[in-house]
């Protein structure tokens, strides 16, 4: 599933394309990827030009001259790509916008669980599906607000859209890994000082997935994610991948809040929660 690091790549290449170009029309394969009616989408943007974009967690905002946005989410494989001729256009475009200077962008949807539509306040959408500050906006102040109130496990509180939008499985496994805070200590057991190193630890994975765009092979080789791209491999060698590259120690692999989870037991020690 895209991630806030793709969707922050998706936006930045949105931008480098797409802005202040008229569009013409509108092409939609099925239209049981739009959360706003056909008819009305094609009106509405119909000689419009794209300004501006905005990512909120996994979401997409993109602002027309005429004040509302485009809101884009990419589900669970969706991409975009700009082009100019038939013959480049890619596999699983279900949705096309054509512009008048004779270019494309296709809102790839190879698994149907994209979805597109119009917003008008991107506030009022957020407070409405409950999606909280963005993860790299959050203050540390603000994080530690909301987890001093929920007595639930750290990993799927971070999980959750509205507590901090987002953040996703590998994601939050690196982060805790980052930040030395076991997977399953209650989210309001946590320190000042491990707030603190948790806030650290999510600007610094996001930020360096951003560099990258999210190809893990480039992480830093002190990241988990190694151990998670390993173990996923179709050919995975004789297992030193599974050793936490700080203590060398085995990671532990187990499902924490419904989810499969990585971390290291001797470097991320748990802590009665109270």
């Amino acid at each position: 599933m895209p991630e806030l690091p793709e969707v922050e790549t998706y936006r930045r290449y949105f931008e480098a394309t797409c802005l202040f170009q008229p569009l013409a029309d509108i092409q939609v394969e099925d239209t049981k990827l739009l959360t706003t009616d056909y008819d009305v989408l094609v009106a509405a943007l119909r000689g419009r030009q794209f300004v501006a974009t905005q990512r909120v967690g996994k979401n997409l905002f993109v602002e027309t001259d005429g004040g509302f946005f485009v809101h884009f989410h990419f589900g669970m494989t969706g991409d975009l790509a700009y082009y100019q001729y038939d013959q480049e256009q890619p596999r699983f475009a279900r949705i096309i916008f054509y512009f008048q200077n004779g270019y494309r962008l296709a809102f790839i949807c190879p698994r149907k669980f994209e979805r597109i539509g119009l917003v008008d306040d991107v506030k009022a959408y957020l407070l409405k599906k409950r999606i909280a500050a963005d993860a790299l906006a959050i203050t540390p102040e603000e994080l530690g607000q909301t987890l001093a109130r929920k007595k639930a496990l750290i990993k799927p509180v971070l999980l959750d859209q509205s507590v901090v939008a987002g953040i996703g499985n590998w994601i939050v496994d690196e982060v805790l890994f980052q930040a030395r805070i076991h997977p399953e200590r209650l989210a309001s057991s946590l320190t000042s000082l491990e707030v603190q190193a948790l806030h650290e630890a999510i600007q610094k994975v996001l930020l360096t997935a951003i560099q990258y765009e999210a190809n893990y092979a480039l992480f830093p080789q002190d990241f988990i994610i190694h151990a998670r791209e390993w173990a996923l491999s179709p050919y995975p060698d004789q297992g030193q991948h599974l050793l936490c590259p700080r203590c060398q120690q085995k990671l532990q692999i187990k499902q924490v809040g419904g989810r499969t989870t990585y971390f290291c037991p001797v470097d991320q020690p748990y802590v009665l929660s109270f």
